[in-house]
């Protein structure tokens, strides 16, 4: 085995780690019009404070046209400097994935976790802002909604448009994460998350329904794409509990989004709330520079030189082998189709089933719990703080599931899916009687608003461990989409006053199908811990990897056993498959693992 660490490459661009295919000119050229076309729509902003920053019936001036242009063809400029010049879908590269997973924790994985961790945050933050933005967009356009039933167009238009888009975010972004790259895809979602700040802008209420639906498509393509590139990069034994600690910030996001809420609004107005979008957008533009390629993506794909580079800043062993560790996903077939066939199928159902569940708990009960507060007596600024105060009560125990997870990544998925279900169900029963006691109505609000976030992060992060790496962005834009499409459903009903949104009926929607996606999880989830993505890969194929190198013993839970070691081991030519052939083990002792 050899082990190189490359000198640095001139070629190494900041956007598009060692990949100079790309056109980082274009890249940065795209960013600063989407920037400066976003800039210019602050100055009627500025205008309307005399007017407490209401811009409704407001006539766009010259200033905010020219940035929307600048914003459209930035980001079309930027896209273009993103994608490879030619088809990068070539043979694997002939290196050793598992390296990854022998690797230790260092500087390069902790950048990542810390980046990826504020992308998640931000990600999350702009369709949170969509719940907190509801009541103030329905008073300043004369909506109808819970706290205003005589208006005319419902609010319930807002949030719809915006939870569509992410809906159709995920499915793309996941097939843009599998074909442009994992961190190429992320960068093209952090230029719109800049652009669609301008939602707190416009003066009319239908160009706010289409940049919500805009900001829609970059939230929902961001979070996929980074847990793939996660489970794709952390090593195999520390990989479930972090992947699931950073899914931990969708309850920070809300915190966060709360906060500014609740201390921006009074001031500033709700359109704030999306501006916040313009400076933090910026920063994750900037931050990914410390966010490397998937090594196995670049593997998968071909790009053996650039594969050794990036495991060299992971201070992985780079080691040569004859047959490819990914020869296991000959078969699979790269394209969203696959999710739908065997041995893929039974998985799909269930993370579609439990996606589809939360989503209507995230989007009905959730969503409309600052309008139906304030319906129940609560005002503005004590709504806010009752959902802020929940989630802060809740965020450490983010510590626990992730340990849990690591304990278990079934078990997990289904306690939290049970325990959240149980949450509402009691919402069912007591109905809006819930707040009348002020201490009771936070303790039950922990559980939803902290659950819910809970189970999208460990839901995220075991569809990215699940599927093979041609499909991984698929099968996590897929499972998030899911997550999605039951807002879009409870908000298309709301919107066409077929439901009422009260506090009772929102709990009762999501607790149902919750209840049926945990008894089907119970069926079909399967353990993922402490096993590399390849032996995930290679159960769910029937065993058939064919070249699959040799390797220290199982312990029939799918671990390697760490006491085992080889000692020497040489390149085996005259098998017939090629790998490696092990001169001798030192066993472990019976009681050992």
């Amino acid at each position: 085995m050899t082990t190189h660490r490359p000198p640095p490459d001139p070629s190494h661009h900041e956007f598009g780690g060692t990949d100079a295919r790309r056109r980082p000119v274009a890249f940065w050229l795209g960013t600063v019009l989407v920037t400066v076309g976003t800039v210019l729509h602050l100055p009627m902003y500025v205008e309307a404070a005399e007017m407490h920053y209401r811009m409704a019936g407001m006539k766009m001036d010259a200033a905010m046209l020219a940035g929307m242009g600048l914003i459209v063809i930035g980001s079309v400029v930027a896209a273009w400097g993103l994608v490879p010049r030619r088809a990068v879908h070539e043979r694997a590269a002939l290196l050793k994935v598992r390296a990854l997973d022998d690797a230790g924790i260092g500087a390069t994985h902790v950048g990542l976790l810390l980046v990826l961790a504020a992308a998640v945050t931000i990600d999350v933050m702009k369709p949170t802002t969509l719940a907190f933005v509801a009541p103030g967009v329905a008073e300043e356009y004369g909506l109808r909604s819970p706290g205003h039933p005589d208006g005319g167009v419902p609010v319930a238009l807002l949030p719809l448009s915006g939870i569509t888009g992410t809906v159709l975010g995920s499915l793309i972004w996941g097939w843009l994460g599998d074909r442009m790259g994992r961190r190429a895809a992320m960068l093209l979602a952090g230029i719109l998350f800049v652009g669609t700040s301008v939602c707190g802008t416009m003066p009319s209420f239908w160009w706010n329904v289409i940049m919500c639906f805009v900001m829609g498509l970059s939230a929902g393509g961001m979070l996929p794409v980074a847990f793939t590139l996660l489970s794709e990069t952390i090593p195999a034994r520390h990989r479930g509990w972090l992947m699931v600690l950073i899914g931990g910030d969708v309850a920070g996001a809300y915190v966060l989004t709360s906060w500014a809420s609740e201390a921006l609004t009074p001031t500033y107005g709700w359109r704030v709330l999306w501006l916040i979008g313009i400076p933090t957008g910026v920063l994750f533009i900037f931050l990914a520079r410390w966010v490397p390629e998937s090594p196995r993506y670049l593997l998968s794909v071909g790009k053996e030189d650039e594969a050794r580079k990036v495991l060299a800043r992971y201070h992985a062993e780079i080691v040569s082998i004859d047959r490819s560790e990914l020869a296991a996903e000959e078969t699979v077939g790269s394209r969203y189709s696959q999710l739908l066939r065997q041995p893929f199928l039974g998985l799909t159902a269930v993370l579609a089933l439990l996606g589809a569940g939360i989503g209507l708990m995230l989007y009905g009960f959730q969503m409309w719990l600052p309008s139906n507060l304030r319906q129940l007596g609560y005002d503005g600024v004590s709504a806010d703080r009752v959902l802020r105060d929940s989630a802060l009560i809740g965020f450490p125990l983010n510590l626990a599931v992730a340990y849990l997870y690591h304990r278990s990544t079934r078990w997990t998925l289904i306690g939290l899916s049970a325990l959240v279900t149980a949450a509402l169900l009691v919402f069912t029963v007591l109905g809006d009687s819930v707040a009348e006691n002020r201490v009771v109505l936070h303790a039950l609000l922990v559980i939803p608003i902290w659950g819910s976030s809970s189970v999208v992060a460990v839901l995220s992060a075991y569809a990215a461990e699940v599927y093979p790496t041609r499909i991984r962005s698929r099968g996590g834009g897929l499972a998030a989409g899911m997550t999605k499409a039951g807002g879009v459903l409870i908000l298309a009903t709301v919107a066409a006053a077929v439901a009422t949104p009260s506090l009772r009926a929102t709990a009762a929607i999501g607790a149902a199908p919750m209840a049926l996606a945990t008894a089907a999880a119970i069926v079909v989830a399967v353990e993922t811990r402490r096993r590399s993505l390849e032996d995930i890969t290679v159960g769910e194929l029937g065993g058939a990897c064919r070249g699959r190198p040799a390797g220290p013993p199982d312990d029939g839970g799918g671990r390697r056993v760490r006491a085992a070691r080889r000692v020497g081991s040489r390149p085996d030519r005259s098998a017939p498959r090629g790998g490696w052939r092990p001169l001798r083990w030192r066993r472990p002792d019976p009681g050992t693992r």
